[in-house]
């Protein structure tokens, strides 16, 4: 099998009315993607979806089309999907960074490595150590009144963690979760995730302010400009501690397991620049004993479904002490595929077909492309 050509093409798909969502580095209110196809010259095509955002990892929709069709497709024609470690020399090969634009292609590249072998993607990576994926609902950094009920309607769907989005003003931030708190009561997990909008002397005084509220973790309170930071913040905190922004990549995750920066690794397909980096970063917690999270950046279908196949294979993800992030799809207005994935409320679990399990749906994609 050969790969003959990849075709990005961009979509720009809102949010649901009343489920955007606020955080440190701004409000997300739909989201301009791209879906990926690698096509094969036996007819079999690969899904994967670019999930950006410019404030996050730098990439835009453009950038991304940009690169797929000038760089990243020429360098896979002619590859055999199969080979999925050279599929990633190829591109890594051709341009730097740009995790998520990377990660959308190799994603495909594993759909067709699946599909060519008629097993699920989690079977490629060592199949399951476990069934099922506990889920938590993220609560923007909106007023008091808002996030309160946002939760409430989060815990009336079913959901049995939730996470509280601060890292603005202190104050509100505090106010904010403390409101959750008291709506959600002593049975729901509860974490924050301040998304670097704190600087170090806030952080550390907000998580004594926050200590009383019962936080399962506390996400990436810091930026990334002084690495040791997260180091400082983890040996004043009663909180677990958990890296985000500060956990790209597989080196990331080297230096802060060993200088024992973090309780909790934040990793997902997208960020980490690909499936087979995000299993990297796996075997790095494994050997450090630090648990890993499955977070998100909203993704659709196609992505989420990714994040599912890592999740059930990932021996180092602590899905029932830090549940995951397995939302976007709840959260937008379109899925881009044809049948749902099956994401709770409060566990969600992968598709059992070959390679991801999913369908791109053409009708979903001829609405919302954005070309």
């Amino acid at each position: 099998m050969k790969i003959t050509r990849v075709e990005p093409i961009p979509i720009l798909v809102p949010l649901k009315q009343g489920l955007t969502t606020k955080t440190a580095h701004g409000e997300h209110i739909d989201s301009p993607y791209v879906i990926v196809q690698v096509h094969t010259d036996e007819g079999l095509v690969g899904l994967g979806e670019a999930t950006l955002a410019p404030r996050w990892s730098g990439e835009t929709s453009a950038g991304c089309v940009a690169a797929i069709a000038a760089l990243i497709s020429p360098a896979l024609e002619g590859s055999d999907p199969r080979d999925v470690t050279a599929c990633r020399q190829r591109i890594d090969g051709v341009m730097r960074m740009n995790p998520f634009t990377k990660a959308a292609v190799e994603m495909a590249v594993w759909d067709l490595a699946g599909k060519a072998a008629g097993l699920p993607i989690y079977r490629l990576l060592g199949g399951k150590v476990r069934n099922e994926l506990p889920i938590k609902m993220v609560v923007g950094a909106f007023d008091v009144p808002k996030a309160v009920s946002l939760a409430e309607q989060f815990l009336e769907w079913g959901v049995d963690h939730l996470k509280v989005k601060v890292g603005l003003d202190p104050a509100t931030d505090i106010a904010r979760v403390r409101a959750v708190r008291e709506a959600a009561g002593k049975e729901i997990t509860l974490g924050v995730d301040g998304n670097c909008g704190w600087d170090l002397p806030t952080a550390k005084w907000a998580l004594r302010e926050l200590e009383p509220f019962d936080l399962h973790f506390a996400e990436q309170l810091v930026g990334t400009a002084d690495p040791d930071d997260l180091a400082r913040l983890r040996a004043a905190s009663p909180i677990p501690i958990m890296a985000d922004e500060s956990a790209f990549t597989a080196n990331d995750a080297w230096h802060l397991t060993a200088a024992r920066a973090v309780d909790v690794l934040a990793v997902y397909p997208g960020k980490n620049g690909g499936i087979a980096q995000t299993m990297a970063i796996d075997a790095i917690a494994q050997a450090a004993g630090i648990a890993c999270c499955m977070g998100s950046n909203l993704e659709l279908g196609i992505a989420t479904a990714a994040m599912l196949h890592v999740g059930v294979a990932a021996s180092s993800i602590l899905a029932t002490r830090y549940p995951g992030d397995y939302i976007g799809p709840l959260y937008h207005e379109a899925d881009m595929i044809t049948e749902p994935l099956d994401l709770g409320p409060r566990t969600a679990v992968p598709p059992a077909g070959p390679g991801l399990g999913v369908v791109l749906d053409e009708k979903q994609l001829a609405k919302w492309r954005a070309d």
